[in-house]
């Protein structure tokens, strides 16, 4: 019999809790253990909205790695939580790292989360959850952008396996829930019901709100670059935007533009992109 294999990798855990007071939005609670910090938070669109900057210091993440960001936004707040650069998942012999974001959206916060790019290296194990809770009359904007491999090294996906989930509910109700499994060098990666052979993908989910239909077909007419695909689909209270392509550069750019088109619906304010995305 096997010897169990000894547990290794960080264990990081962080929780924020934004609050609006005197018409100011602020972290006003920040718990975290391990490797995961807030760089610093800044209020570039005026007091009504704090943009946090999330770090991993380490840089990469690798097998054995747990990382927990919990998030609650209480009434009124608006809170913008972004990365500094791409998350990078590293080879494993045989040790999952895994991520799991828990968002909690009380009656009328906002919930902005607008991390860069994971990137899953050639044989990692990697695990990606997102679970998001909305309270009735919250608004809940976020994505999730991966490239298998690194294209531009002339690495691909040949070996490892990518678990992916989202869930977004809304008072007690699941309005959307998806998983994916996605295997390093498997056939299934080039067919058009799974990747089509791209390399890069992303969802992106609007939540909490009904949109209308001028809007709906406004978004729809954003286009991302002509070598890419993809499409917007709203279901009952979410609006989800899909795409595929070669870099997860030009994806972001294209979710960029449709977070450009909603963002006065969503929170009556116009874009303001992120500083940190430049450097």
């Amino acid at each position: 019999m096997n010897a169990p294999l000894p547990r290794f990798g960080w264990h990081a855990h962080i929780e924020l809790d934004f609050t609006l007071a005197q018409g100011a939005s602020r972290l006003t609670g920040k718990k975290h253990h391990g490797p995961l910090l807030v760089q610093r938070t800044l209020q570039p669109e005026g007091p009504g909205v704090c943009q946090a900057i999330l770090v991993h210091p380490p840089g990469g993440i690798a097998g054995g790695d747990v990382l927990d960001v919990n998030l609650r936004i209480a009434g009124g707040a608006h809170a913008q939580i972004t990365t500094p650069g791409a998350g990078k998942w590293y080879r494993s012999a045989h040790a999952h790292a895994s991520q799991n974001v828990t968002v909690k959206v009380a009656a009328g916060a906002v919930c902005e989360w607008l991390p860069q790019e994971n990137i899953i290296f050639e044989g990692a194990l990697a695990r990606m959850n997102l679970s998001v809770q909305l309270e009735p009359g919250a608004v809940f904007c976020g994505w999730e952008l991966t490239c298998l491999g690194r294209p531009a090294s002339g690495e691909r996906f040949e070996s490892g396996e990518l678990r992916q989930s989202m869930r977004v509910a809304e008072d007690a109700h699941c309005r959307f829930q998806e998983r994916a499994l996605l295997l390093g060098g498997d056939a299934a990666l080039a067919a058009p019901a799974v990747l089509g052979g791209y390399l890069a993908f992303g969802t992106m989910i609007v939540a909490g709100k009904l949109m209308s239909e001028e809007l709906l077909q406004s978004c729809r007419m954003i286009a991302a670059p002509a070598t890419d695909q993809w499409g917007i689909t709203a279901l009952e209270r979410v609006l989800v935007v899909r795409w595929l392509g070669r870099s997860a550069q030009q994806g972001r750019a294209y979710f960029t533009e449709v977070w450009r088109a909603l963002r006065p619906w969503m929170c009556g304010r116009e874009a303001l992109l992120p500083r940190i995305w430049a450097t």
